[in-house]
């Protein structure tokens, strides 16, 4: 009874799978014709840079613009003040005019050097109405005798009012080297009564308008002379006179 409940095992056979009838081989490889694997390096895409933002682009040419506008509405409103102040007070460049010339000493020193010392007696004029010209220090008058310098002096300080005529008397003077050859050349010159001199100016002024005064400027100027004699303790006679003027910032 015991042997009919003993039940009996069978072994199971389990086949085994049939070999690949491929070679495996890793993800990403190959195998040669010869069977030698082979590696597949995988090379980065290019990088393609992003093109710059349309809105940052936008925002700078919008500066630009604005930028460019401002400086031209800037030079319009200069441009207009400048036109209102010339129609408002017509500004003119003053004048001047030599009076009378005085050669107070004129000779050669003892070491061949031309000592000059000259009276100098000019009429400056504001023709203005409603400019008023602040002579400031540091202006100066010289005397020239072909393109030597004879003598020089200073200008006073002064400030001349609207349409103002104002007379200067100048003492001048200086010391030339090598003043042989200047003095036979004048006194050649004189013979013939036309001797040649330059009257040069420089002065520095300051403009007011109304209440405002400006900021200073330079009055140069140049007077060609014809006299006739350069005779020392002698008035000089003046028989022309051509005088130019200009103003430089």
């Amino acid at each position: 009874m015991a042997d009919h409940q003993r039940q009996r095992i069978h072994p199971v056979v389990v086949e085994a799978p049939p070999p690949p009838t491929t070679p495996l081989v890793p993800p990403g490889s190959s195998r040669s014709e010869k069977g030698i694997l082979l590696q597949h390096s995988h090379a980065m895409p290019p990088i393609i840079p992003l093109p710059p933002k349309k809105r940052s682009r936008s925002c700078f040419c919008r500066c630009l613009c604005w930028t460019l506008f401002l400086i031209f509405l800037l030079f319009i409103l200069i441009a207009a003040i400048a036109t209102t102040i010339y129609f408002v007070f017509k500004p003119k460049l003053p004048d001047y005019s030599v009076d009378t010339l005085r050669i107070n000493d004129l000779r050669l020193n003892f070491d061949m050097s031309l000592y000059a010392k000259f009276e100098v007696r000019i009429t400056a004029t504001n023709p203005n109405k409603k400019i008023g010209i602040y002579y400031e220090k540091d202006g100066r008058m010289s005397v020239w005798y072909t393109n030597t310098e004879l003598c020089q002096g200073s200008l006073p300080e002064f400030y001349q009012g609207h349409q103002n005529r104002t007379v200067l008397n100048l003492s001048l003077s200086g010391q030339v080297q090598a003043g042989s050859t200047i003095m036979a050349a004048i006194q050649q010159q004189q013979q013939t009564g036309r001797i040649p001199l330059d009257l040069k100016v420089k002065a520095p002024v300051a403009i007011k308008l109304g209440m405002l005064k400006l900021r200073k400027v330079k009055v140069l100027g140049e007077c060609q002379l014809l006299v006739d004699s350069l005779s020392s303790n002698n008035l000089i006679s003046i028989k022309a006179s051509n005088c130019k003027f200009r103003m430089k910032p």
